[in-house]
C-alpha cells in the first residue's frame, strides 16, 4: 500500500516522523510523482487550494477539514468558530468533491480550541495523523453523506485582523489576539495612522488583566 499526503507546511515535523515509509509528503500537488506513485491514497492537511478533478476522480483523496462539517465549510474555520465563541470542535475527514467541504464522511475526532492558534494547528496535526494512520490501516473505509444544515464562511482578510478595542471585552480581545497567532498569519493589530502596533503570546490573566508581546511596525498604507 502506499500514500501520499499533502501539505502545505509542517507545524510540527515530528508528527510525520511517526510514519513508515509507506508514506510520501509534498507541499504542492505534483501531478507527476502521484503518478509515478500510484497512491492508494491522498491525504491532504492545512490544505485551502482547489484540488484539481483529474486528481480526485483517479484517486481516493481524503481532505482534512477543522470544524463539525457541514458546519464552518471554507476559510479560516478555527478563526471563524472562536469568533462564534467555540471552545471546542470536531476534525472531519472527507473524501474529496467538486464542492468545497461538502464531501462524504469516513472519521471524525475532538479538537479542543484553547491556546494560541499555533498550538491549536500542532494539536491539529497530531490528531490528524494519528486519523491518517488508522484510516491506512482499514481494509474498506466507509463514508457516510453530512448531516444538518451547511454554514458557510470565507476566508479571512489581512484587514480584518485589526483589533476593534471598543467591542471587545478583555476576553475578546484576548480570543482574538490567540486566534490569528501563528506562523505566518496576519498577527491582530491596532491602526495608528504612521505606525501599527501587532499583538502576539497574549495571555489572560486571574486578576482581570491581558499580557503579551507587542511589535510597533511602519504603517505601509500612508
Amino acid at each position: 500500500m502506499k500514500y501520499i499526503i499533502v501539505t502545505k507546511v509542517k507545524w510540527n515535523k515530528q508528527n510525520f516522523e511517526t510514519l513508515n515509509s509507506s508514506f510520501k509528503t509534498f507541499s504542492n500537488i505534483k501531478i507527476n510523482k502521484i503518478r509515478k506513485i500510484s497512491p492508494n491514497i491522498i491525504f491532504f492537511i492545512h490544505w485551502s487550494k482547489k484540488i484539481p478533478s483529474s486528481i480526485f476522480n483517479k484517486y481516493l483523496c481524503i481532505q482534512f477539514h477543522s470544524s463539525d462539517l457541514p458546519k464552518f465549510r471554507g476559510g479560516s474555520p478555527i478563526q471563524n468558530q472562536i469568533i462564534a465563541g467555540k471552545k471546542k470542535t470536531k476534525i472531519s475527514a472527507f473524501r474529496v468533491s467538486n464542492k468545497i467541504d461538502s464531501g462524504e464522511i469516513c472519521l471524525k475526532k475532538n479538537l479542543v480550541l484553547k491556546g494560541s492558534a499555533n498550538e491549536i494547528y500542532k494539536r491539529m496535526e497530531k490528531i490528524t495523523i494519528s486519523m491518517i494512520k488508522s484510516l491506512s490501516k482499514k481494509r474498506k473505509i466507509i463514508f457516510y453523506k453530512q448531516k444538518g444544515k451547511p454554514t458557510y464562511f470565507k476566508r479571512r482578510k489581512i484587514y480584518e485582523s485589526e483589533l476593534n478595542l471598543s467591542k471587545n471585552n478583555l476576553k475578546g480581545i484576548y480570543d482574538f489576539i490567540r486566534m490569528l497567532d501563528a506562523y505566518n498569519y496576519p498577527k491582530a493589530f491596532v491602526n495608528l495612522k504612521k505606525y501599527k502596533v501587532l499583538f502576539q503570546d497574549a495571555k489572560l490573566l486571574k486578576n482581570n488583566e491581558l499580557k503579551g508581546v507587542f511589535k510597533i511596525v511602519t504603517n505601509k498604507n500612508n
